[in-house]
């Protein structure tokens, strides 16, 4: 703890120890996942804010390693390699430190995190509820009484998208961009427009592309002008890639009226108890009439156990800066006199073992807590 006086330190020390009390009175066991970590996973699916503050360095095998920006992806390597079996329900708590440059309010390069993950749930939506209640119970027990609850549901999105008629690779590119407003904007309206009148300097090659014969022409293209590669891709990511742009250009355009649809879900915001009124005035299919049955299941999991979804506020863009989630999301906002400090948040992220090598899905939800910014609020 850099730069704290004694007195600073054993405060922050009683704050954090209430609030591992109460993840450890609710059956969390307590894991500290190593502070070295290989850097692939979080800088390809962490998203751009933490990628681009992430201390990256290289060790004497030539792997690129890194400090950890946070501990949910810590804590995952940790389940899949000391976990007799991964699939099984889990449940962990931690308090380590974490490292990022630093270029927010009350964010120093090394901080301390708290946190919870709990794999393989049997009972989803209850555990996401769970996992909101024990985050409040941890900042209250600290000491925090006035705050604010954001959450969204990238599940209703997903699900909205699968009920449009769209090609596949649309919705893949339309989910990777959704933490990145105005390209996901610019990408929907590039879908309603005729593409094949469109040109760029790549067109003529993209004009020669049939028949998966992508590859020899990129190889060959490459060994004519003698180009180098460029931003890390290799040959094998810049044809698929020219594929996905010579099928772009033979598809139907997206029908403007369903493009109108994703937008209006998107700008829906308000009050959680009441906002499915708005919900229900979107045109969705079966995908996303299921999960808007589950998010109603959830805020009555959360009335269960005492949290008033009234006081909630929701927002359907929402997803924090965390491109690993799948489905619920939150963040507990405190005021203070420099603005608006987010003091904790999480959700679920139910592909993230697998993209780490896990044979089987494992279901995911989590949240961790800032305490360094939750101290300095209290202070």
């Amino acid at each position: 703890m850099p730069g704290k006086s004694r007195t600073e330190r054993e405060a922050l020390e009683r704050q954090n120890a209430a609030i591992m009390a109460v993840f450890e009175r609710a059956g969390f066991d307590q894991i500290a996942p190593d502070i070295i970590q290989p850097a692939d996973i979080f800088l390809e699916r962490s998203g751009e804010d933490i990628r681009a503050r992430t201390f990256v360095f290289t060790d004497p095998s030539g792997a690129e390693m890194c400090l950890r920006p946070d501990l949910t992806v810590p804590a995952c390597r940790y389940h899949l390699s000391h976990a007799a079996n991964p699939q099984a329900e889990k449940r962990y708590c931690y308090l380590g430190p974490a490292f990022r440059f630093p270029d927010e309010l009350l964010s120093p390069q090394e901080f301390t995190q708290a946190g919870i993950e709990w794999f393989g749930a049997k009972e989803a939506i209850a555990a996401e509820a769970r996992v909101l209640k024990l985050t409040i119970s941890a900042l209250e027990a600290a000491g925090l009484t006035r705050f604010r609850v954001t959450f969204g549901d990238l599940g209703l999105f997903a699900g909205l998208l699968a009920d449009t008629d769209m090609p596949e690779r649309w919705r893949r590119r339309l989910q990777h961009h959704f933490w990145r407003p105005h390209a996901f904007r610019e990408l929907l309206e590039s879908f309603c427009a005729a593409r094949a009148s469109r040109r760029t300097s790549i067109s003529a090659l993209v004009d020669r592309i049939n028949d998966g014969n992508a590859l020899a022409l990129v190889e060959a293209e490459l060994d004519t002008r003698k180009l180098p590669f460029v931003g890390g891709r290799d040959v094998t990511e810049i044809a698929a890639r020219l594929e996905e742009k010579a099928a772009d250009r033979r598809e139907t355009p997206l029908d403007r009226a369903k493009a109108d649809t994703i937008n209006a879900y998107l700008a829906i915001t308000g009050d959680a108890s009441s906002i499915d009124a708005e919900l229900k005035t979107i045109n969705g299919g079966t995908r996303y009439a299921a999960a808007r049955d589950y998010f109603s299941k959830r805020l009555f999991e959360m009335e269960e156990l005492g949290l008033n979804p009234r006081r909630f506020h929701f927002a359907a863009g929402f997803g924090r800066d965390l491109e690993y989630y799948t489905g619920f999301t939150f963040q507990i906002e405190a005021d203070t006199p420099l603005g608006s400090i987010a003091v904790a948040g999480g959700g679920r992220y139910d592909n993230l073992l697998s993209d780490m090598g896990s044979a089987r899905p494992v279901s995911a939800v989590g949240c961790a807590i800032h305490t360094d910014r939750l101290k300095a609020v209290l202070a």
